[in-house]
């Protein structure tokens, strides 16, 4: 699983949705969830930079787990979920910081076709309050954008999740770009 992860890792980091170090992936396998490490690089992916933690409850390797453990899951406990991608997109966060609503809704033909809207949610790097407030948002949508933080995606398969990052911030982008133009 490590393998799948380190491709996926490596096309967010290519693609300028996360910074090498920021971000995280992660799997469900059974009552298991395979996730990266806590500052691990996710375009040099390892078997040693991910970790198995238990999908019902805090266990010993949580320590070395990604800091949005919690809200990974959270989300596999109460959404359909198999993957998860979380990033730092820069154009959602943007478009996050700039919005006083708590959607961004996409104006172009492909993001409002496939994403709807997008919810903007709240809450603190690795919070209880921002991992509650993810799954409900994600029990509705494959993606959301934590408000001055990233985007989550979820998918049957990490490459589900991949396309929903990539629909969002292209939206996003495109959305900034067109609002820069009005604005001339």
């Amino acid at each position: 699983m490590w393998r799948e992860m380190n491709r996926f890792g490596k096309k967010l980091v290519e693609q300028g949705l996360v910074p090498s170090h920021f971000g995280n992936i992660s799997v469900r396998m059974g009552d298991k969830i395979i996730i990266t490490r806590s500052g691990s690089m996710l375009d040099e992916i390892t078997e040693k930079d991910v970790v198995e933690v238990d999908l019902h409850g805090e266990g010993s390797m949580d320590i070395i787990a990604s800091s949005e453990t919690i809200s990974h899951r959270m989300i596999y406990q109460n959404t359909s979920a198999q993957a998860i991608i979380h990033t730092h997109a820069p154009y959602a966060v943007v478009q996050s910081l700039l919005s006083d609503s708590d959607r961004f809704v996409p104006i172009d033909s492909e993001g409002s076709y496939f994403l709807h809207d997008v919810p903007i949610v709240t809450g603190g790097i690795g919070s209880k309050e921002m991992a509650l407030n993810l799954s409900e948002a994600l029990r509705e949508r494959k993606g959301v954008i934590v408000k001055g933080h990233g985007t989550f995606a979820i998918g049957k398969i990490l490459e589900e999740a991949f396309i929903v990052t990539t629909m969002i911030e292209h939206s996003a982008m495109l959305k900034y770009l067109v609002d820069c133009k009005k604005r001339d």
